[in-house]
């Protein structure tokens, strides 16, 4: 499979890239896909929720009356979970929510990932580009060039580049990452994939171990 190569003003130019069709012209394993996609957010859970049991919270621990005679249910200190202010039943704990994921099923989703941004047309490579200085202006006019600065957008270099990554720091909808690091949740998550002329060997050379 060939890509035309665009440059940053949105223009077609002589060059076209190869692409591996065991990397980006593969049927798309959907089920390993929402593996790594869970995978994904399940790790960046914080898992830091809980709440305090009748042990844990303030109050007295005297007992409010006694055991019978009353007429009423006996109850114990202040701090019992059916008063107000009390302590809380089964509450949430700490939890480490992340899980292991064999090296292959990533690999594999990545795979299904770029395959399915290809088949559907939301795939374009540029020229390898860069920016005198950090400017989200500048860099927001490359996206107009393309017609995706309303869409949710990826680029993916292939190596490091500060001053672009801090020009699209603050737009919401535009995200850079490096071809190395690149996982299925942040390829899923954008409108458009593009990607850098030398990025595309460096995904290759990533995904074909």
């Amino acid at each position: 499979m060939e890509l035309t190569v665009y440059n940053i003003e949105g223009n077609k130019t002589d060059k076209t890239v190869s692409l591996n069709d065991d990397i980006f012209g593969i049927k798309p394993n959907e089920h390993a896909i929402y593996l790594d996609v869970r995978h994904h957010l399940a790790n960046r859970r914080q898992g830091t929720h809980k709440v305090k049991g009748r042990s844990q919270v303030k109050g007295s621990t005297r007992k409010l009356r006694r055991q019978k005679g009353t007429g009423m249910a006996r109850v114990g200190d202040i701090k019992s979970p059916i008063f107000r202010g009390g302590g809380t039943v089964f509450g949430p704990k700490p939890k480490d929510y992340s899980f292991k994921l064999n090296k292959k099923v990533k690999r594999l989703a990545r795979k299904s990932a770029l395959s399915q941004k290809t088949n559907d047309n939301n795939m374009i490579v540029i020229e390898d580009f860069s920016l005198e200085a950090p400017k989200t202006k500048d860099y927001l006019e490359i996206l107009k060039k393309f017609n995706i600065d309303s869409k949710k957008s990826l680029l993916v270099l292939g190596e490091s580049n500060q001053n672009i990554f801090l020009s699209a720091r603050n737009l919401p909808n535009s995200k850079v990452a490096l071809a190395s690091q690149l996982n299925t949740y942040e390829i899923l998550n954008s409108q458009q994939l593009v990607v850098a002329e030398s990025a595309v060997k460096e995904i290759e050379n990533t995904l074909a171990k």
